[in-house]
């Protein structure tokens, strides 16, 4: 099993799809990758060398910012926004949605599970 940038890899998946299970690492900067190595898009992770791992490995620590890193920039960018009570802060601290959607309905995967009030009454009409 290949280890880049401390995830492990599928070994019997192709290069493409396996060096999207590094956290910063997504379709098109997989694809530049493999292009920037030579590596072509049908081979599979099993039947790399050691030689183009460790390229794949030294490519990846010195041309991008991924996992660790990448997570806690993410991390301090929300922190900033938080800090200086901007609106994109505040929505972060209280759980609800960031960008602009819509809360009268939806939005649960944000504020969480549906309370029930208690006693309100169905109306019927």
């Amino acid at each position: 099993m290949a280890r880049i940038a401390g995830v492990n890899i599928p070994t019997n998946k192709r290069v493409l799809v396996s060096l999207r299970y590094i956290f910063g690492i997504g379709p098109a900067n997989a694809k530049v990758i493999c292009e920037k190595l030579g590596i072509p898009a049908e081979r599979r992770v099993n039947q790399l060398t050691d030689e183009e791992i460790g390229k794949l490995r030294e490519t990846i620590d010195r041309d991008y910012r991924v996992e660790g890193d990448l997570r806690r920039e993410v991390a301090m960018n929300i922190k900033r926004l938080m800090d200086m009570a901007a609106y994109r802060g505040l929505r972060h601290r209280r759980g609800l949605p960031v960008r602009g959607q819509r809360t009268h309905t939806n939005a649960r995967t944000r504020k969480g599970k549906a309370v029930a009030i208690a006693g309100k009454k169905k109306v019927t009409k």
